[in-house]
């Protein structure tokens, strides 16, 4: 069975689906591993690397054309002519924004794994692919956040004088938020930190945070894990709330997300005018509306002497580790799907495992994906 790693072709992204550690893996349970040249170039891995670890280098065709496609990115759809019929695909498809991709899969007829589907069980905990990366992106955010601020982060003890730490109040306390946290901590930062799911505040405080306590009238927590959208009412009280409070500080760390939903808007542009000038925003759900109105997707903008941060990203930016920690949980997730039979691997039945059934999107020319 043959396994195809193409070179990504989305403008910024330039982690590689799989690495040549992750590529000796595969060869050792009996797969083929064709990567298409200077796939791995972004992310620092050679061609050569690749080779020494037992791929066969091709071309674009080829790669995609496999038994097994293994993406960072949606497919485009040129992309998507140039694969098997029967085969399989996994990738990161953001499903609730990409049907068209969805179609053009079905009509192939290539089964189609959304990985960020994965559900977050101790089962796939080694898959998960959205908390890996989230991971990455917390903490890449807040290194993004240090260099755009014009002051120190830590506390400064000079024989000029002292510089207070810097305020820095991070929205939303999932996998991203809580490696920000953990991420500014050690930079010296003075941390507060918000959720709507008042279960979080533990995670919070064990990482030296202050949990921020704002009466909503509701609990935002919902399944697996996940946030869920507030009532009508209980987000003007949150933003009510949040508006007053977000003024004091220098830096905000937004990472804010429903699934399959607008981000909910937390920073308000009455917030924004409240801070001080040099102030940082950076807005991790902008491509998904932003927690921020004022947030544009991959644009760095200055409003009210407030710079915002609105990159889509942030994995992208440390791609060689990034890479590294997507292709570990594609070969876990791998691993589960195919079977030894007569000698030869062979494909399980996707539906009767809880873990592919839930990432599975496309399968027999249909779109099985269901919106939430």
């Amino acid at each position: 069975m043959k396994i195809g790693i193409p070179k990504e072709t989305i403008p910024g992204e330039f982690r590689v689906a799989t690495v040549p550690d992750a590529v000796k893996k595969f060869c050792g349970k009996g797969f083929t591993v064709c990567v298409e040249k200077s796939a791995g170039e972004s992310a620092h891995f050679t061609d050569e690397a690749y080779v020494q670890a037992g791929a066969q280098l091709v071309g674009n065709d080829e790669a995609l054309g496999a038994d097994l496609v293994l993406k960072v990115g949606v497919p485009a759809p040129g992309e998507i002519d140039k694969m098997k019929s029967g085969g399989v695909l996994c990738s990161l498809l953001d499903p609730c924004r990409n049907e068209n991709a969805l179609t053009g899969l079905a009509g192939k007829g290539v089964t189609a794994l959304a990985v960020e589907l994965i559900p977050r069980t101790t089962r796939a905990q080694s898959m998960d692919v959205l908390s890996s990366q989230a991971g990455i992106a917390g903490y890449r955010a807040i290194i993004e956040a240090a260099s755009r601020y014009p002051r120190f982060f830590p506390m400064m003890m000079t024989s000029a004088g002292a510089a207070r730490p810097a305020k820095l109040i991070v929205l939303g306390a999932g996998v991203a938020g809580l490696q920000a946290i953990a991420t500014a901590r050690r930079l010296g930062c003075d941390v507060e930190a918000f959720d709507v799911r008042p279960a979080v505040r533990e995670e919070i405080q064990s990482l030296g945070a202050k949990f921020i306590d704002l009466d909503v009238g509701e609990s935002g927590a919902g399944e697996g894990g996940y946030a869920k959208e507030l009532s009508e009412e209980g987000k003007k009280r949150q933003q009510a709330a949040l508006t007053e409070y977000l003024k004091k500080a220098n830096i905000i760390v937004s990472t804010a997300l429903i699934p399959c939903r607008d981000a909910p808007v937390l920073i308000t542009e009455d917030a924004v005018k409240g801070l001080a000038e040099g102030s940082v925003i950076i807005d991790l759900a902008a491509a998904s509306g932003g927690n921020c109105p004022l947030s544009e997707p991959d644009q760095v903008v200055v409003k009210h002497g407030v710079s915002l941060v609105g990159h889509t990203n942030y994995p992208s930016m440390v791609p060689g580790d990034a890479s590294a920690f997507y292709a570990r949980n594609l070969f876990n997730l791998v691993s589960i799907l195919v079977e030894e039979k007569e000698g030869n691997l062979a494909w399980k039945d996707f539906a009767e495992d809880d873990i592919s059934k839930a990432a599975t999107v496309t399968r027999g020319g249909e779109i099985v994906y269901q919106k939430p």
